[in-house]
């Protein structure tokens, strides 16, 4: 990567993100709020903000989720072209080997940032009117928590030893379950 394209993608990720907070940030306070100021959520979140608010803020809603799904598909797509690129001149390398090892190391974030996609995606898009605090919680923590967990397992599988631990845990578990169906039965 050039340096030129390196500048070009940091400015983009900060102007997109000046920006989705900006957005964020007027139509928060240009929202009146009445009664309690209890928010049912770890941290404050926009949809939980709008349970709080008196006025009819469906549209603002529905711009805030439009904008954070522009922003997310425009995302999603440079990471696709990043890959096929990767993928293009993974393709050129002459040696099976080091086309596997290339690959084997672009999959585990490949991974990582689809867990994160598709949980912060279902949190977001899920009907807030109609699911209770608890789900809520739950969906919260399924996306805020569960990536970052998920980051050292997914990164360490590519280490022998760890990928023969796991088989022998997952091994050491199957057996035990027919041991135990045979002394069952």
């Amino acid at each position: 990567m050039n340096r030129r394209a390196f500048v070009q993608m940091a400015a983009s990720a900060w102007i997109s993100v000046i920006l989705y907070s900006a957005v964020h940030t007027r139509n928060t306070f240009a929202i009146s709020f009445c009664g309690g100021n209890v928010v049912d959520q770890f941290f404050c979140e926009i949809p939980q903000l709008l349970h709080l608010a008196c006025s009819d803020s469906y549209l603002r809603e529905i711009v805030v989720i439009s904008f954070h799904v522009l922003l997310g598909l425009i995302c999603f797509a440079f990471i696709i072209v990043s890959y096929v690129q990767t993928y293009k001149t993974v393709l050129k390398i002459p040696s099976k080997q080091g086309q596997h090892k290339a690959l084997s190391t672009c999959l585990p974030h490949l991974t990582v940032v689809s867990l994160f996609l598709f949980t912060g995606t279902f949190a977001f898009l899920k009907p807030t009117s109609n699911s209770t605090s608890d789900l809520n919680l739950l969906v919260a923590v399924l996306y805020s928590v569960l990536p970052p967990m998920m980051n050292p397992i997914i990164y360490s599988m590519r280490n022998k030893e760890m990928k023969g631990a796991l088989s022998k845990l997952i091994g050491w578990r199957l057996f035990s379950k027919n041991i135990m169906s045979i002394f069952l039965h």
